[in-house]
């Protein structure tokens, strides 16, 4: 009799372990599925904008996005979802850059893409993101190969563009300050994450906390002499 009880014991025990199984196969059949249907989408939506020469989504396709999404393709938004994207070219999605930040965004229709923006624009605002959304900016304007400057007209923009809602009287300062001086054709990455760390970093505008005698870009120290002069 214990056999038999052991036996039926060990008979349920593998009936359930084969429905547990069973179960989990299923879950990721259908899991599976979901996700290549996902997938289907996010490249469908891609093709719709994509150049059929390059296979890649160029200018005008971006242009027709965020004219899809009712965004203007200058605004701040578009370039974080460069970001997202880890794009490499300006003004150019791949396809395989394209399934990264839609998929992260869980984004497969142009309405979901759209309705994602503000949450994006968020993540892209926290502290631990934005200095590498900062550098990535910059790295994104460098269009031309082993370019490592951008000229001062472009700077502008961007320095406006992406750090004008953080620090608005620095960056304007900045801008007039680099319109009217002469000693610098273009800024590099040193310089620019300089004043990153600059508008974080330095009381403004009385400057009480900076010491040029740090390492400091000198055009920074140029410019806080110029602000100085400019109050006095």
């Amino acid at each position: 009799m214990r056999r038999s009880a052991s036996k039926k014991t060990g008979q349920s025990n593998s009936t359930t372990a084969s429905i547990t199984s069973s179960a989990t196969d299923l879950f990721r059949s259908s899991s599976g599925k979901a996700s290549s249907k996902e997938m289907e989408r996010i490249d469908n939506l891609f093709y719709s904008y994509a150049n059929r020469s390059s296979g890649m989504i160029d200018p005008e396709g971006i242009e027709t996005l965020c004219s899809d999404m009712e965004v203007d393709h200058t605004d701040v938004r578009i370039l974080m979802l460069a970001w997202k994207m880890r794009a490499e070219k300006q003004g150019y999605f791949t396809l395989e850059e394209w399934r990264q930040g839609l998929k992260s965004l869980r984004a497969d229709t142009l309405n979901k893409l759209k309705k994602a923006l503000p949450d994006l624009e968020k993540e892209v605002k926290r502290p631990s993101n934005f200095v590498d959304f900062y550098n990535y900016a910059f790295r994104y304007c460098l269009t031309e190969e082993k370019q490592k400057s951008i000229d001062i007209e472009s700077i502008c923009q961007l320095l406006d563009l992406v750090l004008g809602s953080h620090f608005q009287a620095q960056v304007d300062y900045f801008i007039e300050y680099l319109k009217i001086q002469s000693d610098y054709k273009v800024i590099n990455m040193d310089q620019w994450m300089g004043f990153y760390r600059f508008c974080n970093e330095i009381s403004f505008p009385d400057f009480s906390n900076y010491d040029p005698e740090l390492a400091w870009p000198l055009i920074l120290d140029n410019f806080v002499e110029w602000m100085r002069a400019k109050r006095t």
